[in-house]
């Protein structure tokens, strides 16, 4: 097997291993807040192995730490925002919402990085709101607020990567993350502190009931988070950026396909919805060759 069949087998598994993030945050009985927490607790604290202390010194010297633990404390919303509409819709309506990143992102970039807007940036934008309207109408009413709450994660998602992007050049990409996700793990343990003495959330625990659901916690940290990642990075390595983001614009049709058959009758959604759901892939898988196309 060539080193580049090799790549494109780990950017699959690594994006398989993502779209399973969605169904076992379903799977999970922790509330978002606790869940993410145990999730970036032990996806941090993995990452402690890939890199050496050299990189945080790097970091300090380079005057970005404090700007990347402050990227982190936005990761760990994204978080709380995705898990939260899992939790209050389902896994399919979550993952739809997810789509619109690439929307968000085309919108956010131009303006944070004071940039023109481009035609080919905007017109997918445009494109996918009828898409939405299409799935609004067939969204059970009881799953709008999820909806909302994964369209705000979407954005934050958007945001995080534009972020990232300016701040990760030359820096050791484990280190990086390890930075990110234990500052997201601190920011998240002050929440949990102060949640325990004033109640801003309903929380009935915070430790997973059984050894099944700490199972399912330790498969989203170390398979779906550290180990999907490390093949997304050896990825890329032997392919090309480009190609490795058509495949993770994939995400959202695995993970819809997984919770249909993994989570069965809860997630079956009124055919005009996955109508609407397929028109916003076609136009996600667009927007790459159209970057291709038109730079």
């Amino acid at each position: 097997m060539s080193e580049t069949t090799k790549a494109y087998l780990y950017i699959h598994i690594a994006v398989i291993l993502f779209g399973f993030t969605a169904i076992l945050g379903d799977l999970i009985t922790l509330t978002a807040l606790v869940l993410v927490w145990w999730r970036v607790m032990i996806t941090s604290g993995s990452l402690l192995f890939f890199f050496k202390q050299s990189s945080l010194t790097e970091m300090v010297t380079k005057g970005v730490l404090l700007k990347i633990a402050g990227v982190g404390v936005i990761v760990s919303l994204h978080w709380l925002c995705f898990y939260g509409a899992v939790k209050v819709a389902n896994a399919t309506v979550a993952l739809v919402a997810m789509s619109a990143t690439s929307v968000f992102t085309s919108v956010m970039e131009p303006l944070l990085n004071k940039q023109p807007f481009r035609k080919k940036d905007i017109i997918p934008g445009l494109l996918m709101i009828p898409c939405f309207v299409l799935i609004t109408q067939y969204v059970p009413g009881g799953y709008y607020t999820g909806l909302a709450i994964g369209l705000l994660a979407a954005a934050l998602a958007a945001l995080f990567s534009i972020l990232n992007k300016n701040l990760s050049k030359g820096i050791n990409v484990y280190a990086f993350t390890f930075v990110e996700l234990f500052s997201a793990s601190v920011f998240l343990t002050f929440i949990i502190i102060a949640n325990h003495y004033f109640s801003f959330f309903e929380v009935e625990t915070y430790i997973p009931a059984d050894m099944v659901q700490w199972g399912y916690i330790f498969i989203l940290a170390l398979f779906c988070t550290t180990l999907a990642y490390v093949l997304s990075l050896k990825a890329l390595q032997h392919i090309s950026a480009f190609a490795s983001n058509i495949v993770i614009n994939l995400e959202p049709v695995y993970g819809i396909l997984l919770a249909v058959v993994l989570l069965g009758k809860k997630e079956y959604m009124h055919p005009g919805f996955y109508a609407g759901a397929f028109f916003i892939v076609v136009i996600v898988l667009m927007y790459p060759f159209l970057t291709k196309r038109y730079p």
